[in-house]
């Protein structure tokens, strides 16, 4: 094992002592992201506030030979942002300053401590916003957006983050300082930023991103469809998008996240409803006003009971505040909970709803089912209490065996939350020996002596010197599994 003492000190006089943190207890503050499954706690945890510190600590790591994790705002939900127990844990939450907002442009410069929706708000004035909207858009970091590759309600039409990322700052795996990119709309040469988006911290770590802002639409129309079945939501959502209409957003919960968000938030939707779909429609106004008639005579034509439709912007955000709190609210029908994320073709949602009812029945276990229904990506919340013997394990076979369902339809095991180290064990069900090779051979390039984020998103590690075997305990010394 490295000197991590040695480490902590070098570290300590180029950045400053308030910037590293090695007791033990407050170490314990970062030992998991939002997926509370799995926790390490760090050897060390270092707080940047420039490019230029997160580019020393690296190549700090680099010449120790001491692996790195990078973490944002901590809301990942695969364990992406894990810790490694004999490593450095760096945190860019501090690293907050919106560099420029250039509407001429249509571009935002920001460090990746930024808080997604702030990128909106400072936009805003501007007559533009940032299009991709994660549901921790108030906490989640631009950062950790760009590792993941989040996506969002909107993502339907808009697309995800790698879509809105022109220009990327990142210090690599040895400590420089490179820019990829920048303003311009496709940059010569290899994607490179379409390699790092999404990379999980895997390739280096973002220490400045420039996004497109997009121009406010000119009308938005939200309504509210309550259906006495989810195959009826699900059918009026095929409806929709065969009609040619891409809404903005289409969102659909079920019975038991309905009653998540009312005992959180008190949203108010129609009671007896076994789904209800939430659709957004946005751009110029007479094209919304034709298709938002068109929308809901086909939720009416699929059997929608009532549909409310905002008459303002309060009443829109009322709609959307029960979506948005969904993973939260869930907490309040069950001590404990498993967030997953999978994608389907979304013409086989009823099918892969129903069959995910068995199983979850079959093995005595609930599940809330909230997503984004206009491109098939389910956030199943499947429902267990730790403190009752099975349950936990229970809860774990049904999650696997929705991730199968995806697969089985000719989905994916994930579509905006990442691999991390929640999903790594199911990458062979979706890439043979091959796929997985060639993804590796990419990392190695960047990253050779593998100490970016190691023990992430690959089950076994094959290249680069990397010791065979799937094993978490070998994988990732100290993790502990709850």
């Amino acid at each position: 094992m490295a000197d991590i003492d040695a480490l902590a000190r070098r570290l300590r006089s180029d950045l400053g002592p308030e910037q590293v943190v090695t007791d033990r207890q407050e170490l314990r503050t970062y030992e998991c992201d939002g997926l509370a499954h799995y926790k390490v706690i760090p050897a060390l945890v270092v707080l940047p506030h420039t490019a230029g510190q997160v580019a020393t600590v690296v190549r700090a790591c680099a010449e120790a030979g001491v692996p790195f994790v990078a973490r944002g705002s901590g809301t990942g939900l695969s364990g992406g942002a894990l810790p490694h127990a004999e490593g450095v844990l760096i945190v860019t939450a501090q690293m907050r300053r919106i560099v420029e907002i250039a509407p001429a442009d249509e571009r935002a410069v920001v460090e990746p401590g930024v808080i997604n929706l702030q990128v909106t708000r400072a936009a805003t004035p501007h007559g533009y916003y940032y299009a991709p909207d994660p549901s921790s858009q108030q906490i989640c970091s631009i950062g950790g957006n760009v590792a993941e590759n989040s996506g969002g309600a909107h993502c339907l039409k808009y697309g995800f983050t790698t879509n809105h990322v022109t220009g990327l700052q990142i210090v690599t795996p040895d400590g420089d300082l490179v820019r990829l990119g920048g303003r311009a709309p496709d940059p010569p040469g290899y994607d490179l930023i379409g390699a790092f988006v999404g990379s999980e911290g895997t390739l280096g770590v973002a220490t400045e991103v420039t996004v497109r802002l997009t121009r406010l639409p000119e009308s938005v129309r939200t309504l509210l469809a309550a259906f006495p079945s989810i195959d009826a939501a699900g059918a009026a959502t095929s409806a929709i998008i065969a009609a040619g209409v891409v809404p903005a957003a289409i969102e659909m919960m079920d019975a038991l996240a309905i009653e998540a968000a009312e005992a959180a938030v008190a949203c108010g939707y129609p009671p007896g409803a076994a789904a209800v779909l939430i659709v957004e429609l946005d751009g110029p106004s007479a094209e919304v006003e034709a298709q938002f008639t068109e929308v809901t005579s086909l939720c009416r034509g699929e059997g929608a009971f009532e549909i409310r439709i905002a008459a303002d912007d309060a009443e829109r955000a009322l709609f959307w505040r029960g979506r948005k709190s969904a993973f939260a609210a869930v907490g309040r029908i069950s001590p404990d909970y498993i967030v997953q994320d999978g994608v389907i073709p979304r013409t086989a949602l009823p099918e892969v709803l129903r069959r995910i009812g068995e199983v979850a029945s079959a093995h005595g276990v609930r599940v809330a089912n909230v997503f984004h229904a206009g491109d098939g990506n389910l956030h199943p919340l499947v429902l267990f209490d730790a403190r009752v013997d099975g349950e936990a394990e229970r809860a774990d076979t049904v999650s696997g065996a929705i991730i199968d369902l995806c697969i089985e339809y000719g989905g994916s095991i994930t579509g905006e939350h990442g691999v991390g180290m929640d999903k790594a064990k199911y990458m062979p069900r979706m890439y043979g020996d091959d796929d997985l090779d060639t993804m590796q051979l990419v990392r190695c390039a960047f990253d050779p002596a593998h100490l970016a984020n190691p023990g992430k998103i690959f089950p076994t590690p094959r290249l680069c010197g990397e010791r065979p075997g799937g094993d978490i305990a070998a994988r990732f010394p100290g993790v502990e599994v709850f």
